[in-house]
């Protein structure tokens, strides 16, 4: 796999690395960008052999939300035979471990997860980077996480947990911050399996009773916006090891059917944030988001639709000022520079954090230019 590949003539500073499952976690959990959800009915077998799902990279086969509880069955073994045939693919040579998107499956609960786990075997997940746990309580953590590593044990392969934090006692503010302690400690021995901490966005809205439109952000629902904000303090500080993704994105279709070649010139930051139309109202809520998305430290963003695919990964990639001031930072030893483009200072033990933050999106999704390349990954 490998990020910001649409624009096949596209020339970055510096390429985007490829990857899979087996690539080293620290700079992996930067890599899941926008990761699609999908029932776990549905059958995208043909689509992954044929490498013709243009653009995706991660995704999520779901037996939760996504299904009704009668498909369960339907969908294990429609996941199962996903599986085997990528891995009957991978074994004849037809494709590599870089072609196959990392595949995680959101279980339905605890019981489930141990039912399904017995069933799969190691040239299944061979092929299978992990799972989603929804409703990811301090009440059943520990019984998440101690059957993955058994079952990683059993299979002898990398299998990663990405558990999902929702739910009243992260919501409501007399239960919020002792459960995301409590959380922490009950993750942290388990540091090593935790590929991305996911928040339920939409399950916060519903315990609230409202909910964003398409001209308007996840950030300015008050009480959500709050709830994220403690979620990323305990879980996003420098040197933890967690990264956090982004909520997901409600709105379905963003495509582009017109010519917006007279776009390339604009600043799209600042167009975005002073609401000015850029394409339409479904790309341009979704680009604002993700916008706030990076600027609070999320690291990519759950779809729900693979015409996002596109926006969200090209806005991943870091422009040239940013990667030359991660450089500069991380090969200096202390003390004040000039930037090398001489707008701002580089203060180098404050910034040293968000400078590797920055070296590793520039690996995962590349450098531009500048910020008129943002919509040049976008629409070439």
């Amino acid at each position: 796999m490998k990020h910001n590949q649409l624009a096949s003539d596209f020339r970055f500073v510096c390429d985007p690395i490829e990857f899979s499952k087996f690539t080293e976690k620290s700079l992996l959990q930067y890599c899941l960008g926008a990761t699609l959800y999908m029932p776990g009915t549905k059958d995208v077998t043909e689509k992954v052999l044929t490498r013709s799902f243009e653009g995706l990279t991660s995704m999520v086969m779901c037996f939760e939300d996504a299904i009704d509880e009668g498909d369960v069955n339907e969908a294990e073994d429609n996941v199962l035979r996903h599986l085997n045939d990528l891995s009957v693919a991978l074994s004849d040579g037809r494709i590599t471990h870089e072609d196959i998107p990392l595949t995680f499956l959101r279980v339905r609960n605890t019981a489930q997860f141990r039912r399904f786990a017995r069933r799969l075997t190691p040239e299944q997940g061979a092929v299978l980077s992990g799972f989603v746990f929804p409703k990811f309580y301090s009440c059943n953590a520990l019984e998440y996480l101690e059957c993955l590593s058994s079952l990683q044990q059993r299979l002898d392969t990398p299998l990663y947990a990405m558990p999902i934090l929702e739910g009243r006692d992260i919501a409501y503010i007399e239960s919020r911050n002792a459960e995301l302690l409590r959380l922490k400690e009950l993750l942290d021995p388990f540091k090593d399996l935790i590929l991305n901490i996911r928040v339920g966005g939409t399950d916060f809205s519903s315990l609230f009773g409202v909910r964003r439109n398409i001209n308007s952000s996840i950030y300015n629902i008050m009480t959500v916006r709050d709830c994220l904000s403690d979620i990323l303090n305990v879980f996003n500080r420098a040197g933890e090891g967690y990264t956090v993704s982004a909520p997901v994105w409600e709105y379905f279709l963003a495509d582009i059917s017109e010519d917006l070649s007279h776009l390339l010139e604009e600043s799209i930051h600042t167009s975005l944030l002073n609401q000015n139309t850029i394409i339409n109202p479904a790309i341009d809520g979704l680009l604002r988001e993700v916008v706030s998305d990076n600027a609070n430290g999320f690291v990519g963003k759950t779809i729900i639709h693979p015409s996002h695919l596109r926006f969200v990964n090209s806005m991943q990639a870091v422009t040239r000022e940013e990667y030359e001031d991660a450089q500069q930072i991380l090969n200096a030893s202390g003390g004040v520079v000039k930037s090398a483009q001489a707008n701002k200072m580089n203060e180098i033990n404050p910034h040293r954090n968000w400078a590797k933050r920055i070296s590793l999106r520039a690996q995962a999704y590349g450098v531009i230019e500048d910020e008129s390349y943002y919509l040049k990954l976008m629409i070439s």
